[in-house]
């Protein structure tokens, strides 16, 4: 009971934001700083949780957010709802083991019926990826529309490279306007102002090091002989960086410091540097230019091995309203860059969380389809598991019941937040369901009236309610399956003759 109420706990901090009439939270740590967020994934990884059955949960949803980028709120909402039926059922004097049995046969009816009811992306231009993308997106068409043009650039084979992730395209910058374009933004400046802004034609080296000589520890350092080979290094170093300016490179990045001498010489020669690339940044260049990393001790390479090393770009540019450079027309892997405007440094991160969510909602589409959206499917789901609570015997049949209550949970709580009586509603849809056979068919939120969300154009990826079902399903299991919490002793708690001491609070 303890385990279920933090669970509650946690569920009820993230329902009401779905749906379109879903609410934001404000979220406030101890210096009194303000984060509000209509993103479930944002709310469970700010807010402060000590309880486990709560972290396990909360753990539970950023695997969803890792896996699909998508879905937070309905793994939460549904994880909470099964823990919740479970328990009831329990309390009735239900065994465990027959709840779980019963909840693993629900959750296997209804992932095949997930699937049944899926309906195929036809390709890329598939208009049904923009309303995807504008539910996804909270209903922001210009979001939406960035998101459309960059799968068009992008072209169908890379989206469906599973190892590709559309949303790591995504950038959001204070004072930007909304923009797509082949290339990857460099979230800084130049090493200094006397480099050149502009390039054309570059040959790009990538240094996924610091651009600075070996290193040398003090006390060698203090010695004759660890002083020449001081000396021997700072030669070679120079001895590098001019074999650097011979084979033409105009654009050096470089994950570390950038050593003196090193930024002297190559701002005389009109190279670009630009110095502690983030890692995530200087892969997605190196892999856009078609170069390869190289570490410092790679540049004593002779020029026509180094040369294997470079990549290749049109243009570079430095844009010094926005603090960042843009990387354009690599010779590698092509990738576009969604870039996403802000007004205020307030807005930038949750601009940015929503159109990751849109991009990872569209990409997962084109994987797995799609299904209506608006608690519709989980309905017409709930039904095919109620019928199949009929071919099972005993008191399993009990935990079928959970899984059935709990797939009617994300339209009771759409419209709840709407405004309306959630148990009527429901009824309403599950009537009008199976009088029409449609599973389509959910609550219009601005009218309460019963339509077809595919005509509505509220659709969902099928992969993400797949994912978050199944997510919900273990963390349930596993919640639902502890009988007793014993408090660890500490890995050095040891009594004074060596042996180990070992204690329960009760």
């Amino acid at each position: 009971m303890t385990n279920a109420t933090a669970v509650q706990a946690i569920a009820a901090a993230v329902e009401g934001t779905i749906g379109p009439k879903g609410l934001d939270t404000m979220l406030v740590d101890r210096f009194g700083d303000v984060t509000i967020t209509n993103a479930g994934v944002t709310i469970l990884d700010k807010m402060e949780v000590n309880h486990p059955a709560a972290r396990m949960l909360i753990n539970t949803a950023k695997a969803q957010q890792e896996e699909i980028g998508d879905g937070t709120t309905t793994t939460t909402i549904l994880s909470g709802a099964l823990v919740t039926e479970g328990l009831n059922q329990v309390l009735r004097g239900v065994p465990v083991a027959r709840v779980i049995e019963g909840l693993r046969a629900g959750l296997r009816v209804a992932l095949k019926s997930f699937e049944h009811r899926s309906r195929p992306v036809q390709d890329i231009q598939d208009p049904i990826l923009r309303r995807i993308a504008y539910v996804a997106g909270r209903e922001n068409e210009d979001i939406a529309d960035l998101v459309v043009r960059a799968l068009a650039l992008i072209g169908p084979e890379k989206i469906q490279d599973r190892a590709f992730k559309l949303a790591d395209t995504v950038v959001a910058q204070e004072g930007a306007a909304n923009e797509v374009f082949m290339g990857v933004i460099i979230d800084k400046q130049r090493l200094n102002k006397q480099m050149p802004k502009e390039l054309s034609d570059v040959k790009v080296l990538v240094v996924d090091d610091a651009l600075e000589p070996e290193e040398i520890e003090d006390e060698a350092l203090a010695t004759e002989a660890g002083f020449t080979r001081y000396l021997q290094l700072q030669r070679e170093f120079k001895i590098n960086i001019e074999k650097i300016i011979d084979m033409g490179v105009n654009l050096v990045l470089v994950d570390r410091g950038v050593h003196d001498l090193a930024e002297e010489m190559l701002t005389d020669a009109n190279v670009m540097v630009v110095s502690r690339v983030a890692a995530r940044e200087l892969r997605r260049a190196a892999e856009h230019c078609g170069a390869r990393t190289v570490k410092r001790s790679g540049l004593s390479k002779a020029k026509e091995d180094l040369a294997r090393y470079l990549g290749q770009a049109e243009r570079v540019i430095e844009d010094e309203k926005l603090e960042q450079i843009r990387i354009l027309g690599g010779a590698g892997k092509p990738m576009a860059t969604i870039l996403v405007g802000a007004a205020t440094a307030e807005v930038v991160g949750e601009r940015q969380r929503i159109a990751k969510d849109a991009a990872s909602a569209v990409q997962a589409a084109t994987w797995g389809g799609y299904v209506p959206g608006g608690g519709a499917v989980e309905l017409a789901v709930a039904r095919d598991v109620e019928r199949a609570r009929e071919t099972v015997k005993g008191m399993a049949a009990y935990g079928l019941d959970c899984v059935s209550s709990a797939l009617r949970r994300p339209l009771a709580q759409i419209v709840a937040n709407a405004g309306f009586n959630p148990l009527e509603k429901v009824e309403d849809v599950l009537a009008a369901q199976a009088e029409r056979e449609d599973d389509s068919l959910a609550i219009n939120c601005d009218t309460g009236e019963v339509v077809s969300m595919l005509e509505l154009g509220v659709v969902d990826p099928t992969l993400v309610k797949i994912h978050a079902l199944k997510a919900a399903g273990e963390v349930a299991e596993a919640i639902l399956r502890i009988d007793t919490i014993i408090k660890k002793k500490d890995e050095d708690d040891k009594t004074t003759d060596g042996k180990q001491m070992r204690s329960i609070d009760l």
